[in-house]
């Protein structure tokens, strides 16, 4: 594939540009830029497979530029290393991004994935997704969570989940229209972006949408019983959390 890397800081491109060429040989780096603006002109020179693309830049920051662009043919690994808003928007929408200082092993993987991606040629939902957030800034009731399962990515409404239930690194998502979804990330991910829609964490491998609460059960252990009638069960350590949760 052929990539661009784009970003401010000299040392960062040189850094990845190492990386790639010793861990992913099947990454022809033809063009690197250290502001947006050279980087659209290598876009539009060497139409690229894929573009790294740095967020925090000082005249145009990566989202900006993406905005700018007519349109985009390509794959896209963002690469931050701060901006909580950013990556939450990017967990939202399941495009790859990589913090840095970047790990290899996490590098590896996203250019895994670009990969499949561009030899099944296809679009890049995410991505349109990604940008629709951006532009329109949703409120937190209007914000969708993008589920990738091994059949589809699955767009839903923050509202729609009842609770999650993980099982080492899966996470399965049970919905108000009774669908489970299945997706292969762990819990504490989800547990970080829905935290400020409601969501609490009531056990190691449990976080309910307090909204779909019913009451709290104390007989033969600690429960919650939720509204379609399933049980799930309390830790110890977090009876505290809770209580100030539902304001008991």
């Amino acid at each position: 594939m052929k990539a661009i890397l784009i970003d401010d800081e000299q040392h960062n491109l040189d850094n990845l540009r190492a990386l790639l060429a010793m861990y992913c040989p099947q990454v022809d780096v033809c063009a690197v830029a250290l502001s947006a603006e050279q980087g659209k002109v290598g876009l539009y020179t060497y139409q690229p497979d894929l573009l790294f693309l740095d967020i925090q830049m000082p005249d145009q920051d990566g989202f900006a530029m993406l905005r700018s662009l007519a349109q985009y043919d390509f794959e896209i690994i963002f690469v931050t290393a701060y901006d909580q808003y950013a990556i939450q928007a990017m967990r939202f929408a399941a495009v790859d991004y990589l913090l840095k200082p970047v790990d290899i092993a996490e590098l590896q993987a996203a250019v895994a994935k670009a990969s499949k991606q561009r030899q099944l040629k296809v679009q890049n939902q995410q991505l349109e997704n990604l940008m629709q957030l951006l532009k329109t800034q949703p409120s937190k009731e209007e914000q969708r969570l993008a589920l990738a399962t091994t059949r589809e990515t699955r767009f839903v409404k923050t509202s729609e989940i009842i609770r999650c239930e993980s099982s080492n690194n899966y996470t399965t998502f049970f919905l108000v229209d009774g669908d489970a979804l299945l997706v292969c990330k762990p819990i504490y991910e989800y547990e970080e972006i829905l935290r400020d829609y409601s969501f609490i964490r009531c056990h190691q491998s449990h976080l309910v949408n307090t909204a779909f609460i019913k009451s709290w059960k104390k007989e033969f252990g600690d429960f919650l019983l939720l509204t379609n009638g399933t049980e799930v069960p309390i830790s110890r350590g977090k009876k505290e959390v809770i209580k100030k949760a539902l304001n008991l």
